[in-house]
């Protein structure tokens, strides 16, 4: 028996080990300082209450022979992509209801979509990125190019036509850069899909926050639908990191190689995906009602307020950043050409306030760092005091 030997090829995941390990030691070291954790991925509200009680009425079905759900449909219930393709409407996008596959969460979808192409592909991502898009086709051992995000481009990586690609990984509002694509850089990108016969995966799991404007969905943009898959959560939408439910978009019309897309990806969930719970498909669709849209928008402008907290000191303080405006992240230049690594320490044993590094994203991320908007108010915002006070320290 032998393994997959395209698994050696991973980079160890050291980041969030190698973080822990500092602010432990730190904290070990200076048992009365108060460490604020400015890092975190994960939201720390709760979910809104039409979330649970739709939740706590479908576990209430399951007591009863006559409204118990067994296994649900591969593609989820019609009841909830039902929803989400109104959700769809309510920005302008037409998305039907069998165009729409309910998953436990994108990056599930954003991991296991490379089943369905071939081995031989070659994937473009943009640079810094979030993980899964490349270890997923390093797995595969599918060859990876790299466009690159700056700060001359915004972070915005555009194409480069004289680069063949076959599958193009994107996500706007992006992770970990906070930077969010216009209609005009979207539509370079599905020009340059169709150029290639390539396909778009397009991650919008953060589109809830966008609120200059900026496309939502990329099938706001015209030709999309014969060349991109979306993939949305409802994890930072709604609270939902431990509920696990998102779900993938792919239109009828997308083909590739002779075949549907839609139809292959519907056989490979059939074979390796059980769907996801009744409760939490409920729960789900409470999230697109009036009221869940009213309550779950609450805990978003919660997030963005302690944005603005986070963008209003490194604008007083004269760094630069994207971020913040369209996205819970913050990515800010570290001062005085620190490496990550240094301004991480710096903020660590100065402030006493942990943020991620930006090289863990990838070359581009050298010389970052990544801020987000979901630790509680306060916290953030003596977090912010704090670094304001090391105003004339570096």
């Amino acid at each position: 028996m032998k393994i997959n030997r395209c698994i050696d090829d991973l980079a160890e995941s050291y980041l969030f080990a190698e973080i822990a390990q500092r602010t432990e030691k730190f904290a070990a070291e200076n048992p009365d300082k108060k460490i604020i954790k400015m890092g975190i991925g994960d939201v720390t509200l709760p979910l809104a209450p039409v979330v649970v009680d739709a939740m706590k009425a479908a576990a209430d079905e399951m007591l009863d022979r006559e409204t118990f759900k067994g296994y649900p449909s591969y593609e989820g219930y019609e009841f909830l992509r039902s929803a989400i393709s109104g959700y769809y409407r309510s920005f302008g996008v037409d998305v039907g209801a069998d165009e729409i596959f309910v998953n436990d969460g994108a990056k599930s979808d954003c991991g296991n979509i490379g089943d369905i192409f071939s081995l031989d592909s070659t994937v473009l991502v943009t640079d810094p990125v979030y993980p899964v898009y490349v270890d997923a086709n390093m797995m595969a051992g599918r060859r990876i190019v790299y466009a690159r995000g700056t700060k001359e481009n915004a972070f915005c990586a555009m194409p480069d036509e004289s680069v063949h690609a076959d599958i193009i990984n994107l996500c706007s509002p992006n992770n970990p850069t906070g930077a969010a694509y216009t209609y005009e850089q979207l539509e370079k990108w599905v020009e340059y899909a169709l150029k290639n016969d390539a396909v778009i995966l397009y991650d919008s799991a953060y589109e809830a926050f966008i609120s200059d404007g900026k496309p939502r969905s990329i099938f706001a943009v015209k030709g999309a639908r014969e060349c991109a898959i979306e993939f949305c959560s409802l994890s930072k939408t709604a609270g939902f990191t431990g509920m696990r439910c998102g779900y993938t978009v792919i239109p009828k019309e997308l083909c590739r190689d002779g075949h549907n897309i839609g139809k292959l990806w519907y056989r490979r969930q059939s074979t390796k995906f059980n769907g996801v719970s009744y409760p939490v498909q409920r729960a789900a669709e409470a999230v697109f009602t009036p009221e869940g849209q009213r309550q779950t928008r609450e805990n978003i402008k919660y997030y963005k307020r302690n944005a603005k907290l986070i963008t209003d000191t490194f604008d007083r303080l004269n760094y630069s950043y994207t971020g913040g405006t369209n996205s819970p992240y913050i990515w800010v230049e570290c001062p005085n050409a620190m490496s990550s690594w240094e301004y991480f320490d710096y903020l660590l044993k100065k402030a006493n306030v942990v943020a991620t590094p930006g090289e863990g994203f990838g070359e581009c991320g050298k010389g970052y760092m990544r801020f987000t908007s979901f630790a509680a108010y306060e916290a953030t915002a003596e977090a912010m005091e704090r670094i304001l006070a090391l105003e004339n320290d570096i």
